[in-house]
């Protein structure tokens, strides 16, 4: 399935919740979720709310993470698969592969204002992982990986703008970043409790497990 392209504001209209794909945007006034607080669902007027069954709630659960990390259905799916072959709840697992994205690395590490951002920053070449240029953005990083910015990226105005805001963004415990470096190093792997987004994981594990 194709990557939405549509206006990221209608995604969290629909899931009803903020999933920060705007970054400051979301957070100021100017949100939609802010102005539509009668009517949030997509539509003319605003779809009815209806109460969802079991299978509602699941996709739902779903949906909204697969929009929160921004992956594709395929590949979301993947994580699930991978995540059920490990040992412990297959619920945490998921959730803790799609944090050691490197893209929700790259963005945990202030270096973007949103998980889209960071996917287009990676993309075009502005990361390493351990010294060796990074374009993927679902590369998954691991326990002593160092993901560091260019240093030739380092002088783009776009970037010294963003190095100046990162000093104060709250860094999750399992990274050690160098701020002033605009370098990160995975000390742990991410925990549930790592995860600040209220998900009900344990719908998704139902969804796919049918």
């Amino acid at each position: 399935m194709a990557r939405y392209t549509g206006p990221a504001c209608r995604l969290c209209r629909r899931e009803g919740e903020k999933l920060f794909l705007k970054g400051d945007k979301c957070k100021s006034t100017k949100c939609a979720l802010n102005r539509r607080s009668k009517s949030p669902l997509p539509g003319q007027h605003g779809a009815a709310k209806k109460q969802l069954r079991e299978y509602g709630m699941q996709l739902r659960e779903k949906q909204k993470a697969k929009r929160y990390y921004g992956v594709p259905e395929k590949q979301f799916k993947k994580y699930f698969v991978a995540a059920d072959k490990k040992a412990g709840v297959t619920g945490d697992n998921l959730l803790a592969l799609l944090e050691r994205r490197l893209d929700n690395v790259v963005y945990s590490m202030g270096l973007a204002s949103s998980r889209k951002e960071a996917r287009q920053l990676v993309t075009h070449g502005h990361f390493t992982v351990n010294g060796k240029k990074a374009t993927i953005p679902s590369i998954i990083v691991r326990q002593g990986d160092v993901i560091a910015l260019k240093e030739k990226s380092k002088e783009s105005p776009k970037f010294k703008e963003l190095m100046e805001a990162m000093q104060d963004v709250t860094i999750p415990q399992w990274l050690s970043v160098d701020k002033e470096n605009a370098k990160a190093t995975v000390i742990a792997l991410p925990t549930r409790a790592d995860v600040e987004f209220p998900f009900e994981e344990h719908l998704i594990v139902e969804l796919y497990s049918k």
